[in-house]
């Protein structure tokens, strides 16, 4: 839906915003500027958020009438840059679209992006702290499993190390990192392995944010075509509790707010890492050995 107006829950700007536009959760008040149509990568086997558009680049002049356009409005505090990967876009182009953000627009207090971990491998240490210098406080990176045989057959397009080194990059930039993994993502085959694994590169990355989500299967991605053809088998709401317990158990984290508190989750967890391991293990596991579906989010109360 090319050109199409919105009007931003911050500001009430009328954005102009091509396709369906998506954010992380805690970016729910932040003001939505579109830099990038689509995903740079968008052949994960679950994710069917960008299949509407292709992955183009928008132009300084679009990006630019955005941002005049919310300037008339009141004070911003949060920016958020759309679509599924703007730290893509080449560091001469980028820095623009910061500068004008900070140039434009009042109250300005962090700028967030969601960063593939290919898109942070192509940048040098020193356009990251530029960055970060212009205002970039937190970048998102989905890690989805720590298992090497999976992140391959999801058709991640990244390796386990991969996924540490950007993520460490991030951090080492003075850039706050939050990381989202995906229960469920192995089946029950490889469920307890997806868990086991991630446990690890969450501890390799050791994010200042995780968040886990829970798969949803939806018509037209490849793994949902697998789930039909009885290929793939999904875990149930215990068996994704089990996932999320083993990640929380033996993951060591320096300091780490988990959450498991989107839609799409059985059970909202939050918990400030490591200090809070302990109970929240104890939790899931209470849930768990004693069949509590009540406190559960039943099937269609769950979203993407």
């Amino acid at each position: 839906m090319k050109g199409k107006q919105v009007t931003n829950i911050k500001t009430g700007a009328a954005m102009k915003y091509e396709g369906s536009i998506y954010r992380p959760p805690s970016e729910a008040y932040s003001l939505l500027i579109q830099v990038t149509t689509g995903c740079s990568h968008n052949k994960c086997t679950f994710c069917p958020l960008y299949k509407d558009k292709r992955f183009k680049i928008k132009s300084f002049q679009e990006i630019e009438e955005d941002i005049r356009e919310a300037a008339r409005y009141r004070s911003v505090g949060k920016v958020f840059l759309c679509d599924g990967d703007a730290l893509i876009i080449p560091q001469k182009k980028l820095v623009p679209i910061f500068e004008s953000i900070n140039r434009n627009l009042r109250g300005v207090e962090r700028i967030g992006l969601y960063g593939n971990a290919k898109s942070i491998l192509r940048k040098t240490p020193d356009e990251l702290v530029q960055l970060k210098n212009l205002g970039l406080k937190i970048v998102y990176l989905g890690v989805e499993t720590g298992n090497s045989e999976l992140l391959e057959k999801i058709r991640k397009g990244v390796t386990y190390s991969q996924l540490v080194e950007a993520g460490r990059k991030v951090k080492e930039a003075g850039i706050l990192l939050s990381v989202t993994v995906l229960l469920g993502i192995g089946g029950v085959e490889k469920s307890m392995e997806h868990a086991r694994d991630t446990a690890r590169i969450l501890s390799d990355i050791d994010p200042d944010y995780a968040s886990a989500l829970t798969l949803m299967m939806v018509p037209g991605t490849p793994i949902y075509d697998d789930f039909i053809q009885g290929k793939f088998v999904i875990p149930d709401q215990y068996g994704c509790l089990k996932e999320i317990g083993m990640i929380l158990e033996q993951s060591n984290f320096t300091d780490c707010f988990f959450t498991s508190n989107h839609a799409s989750n059985y059970l909202p967890v939050k918990a400030r890492m490591p200090k809070e391991k302990e109970k929240v293990v104890r939790l899931i596991e209470e849930v768990i050995q004693k069949g509590q579906s009540s406190v559960l989010r039943s099937e269609n109360m769950r979203a993407l």
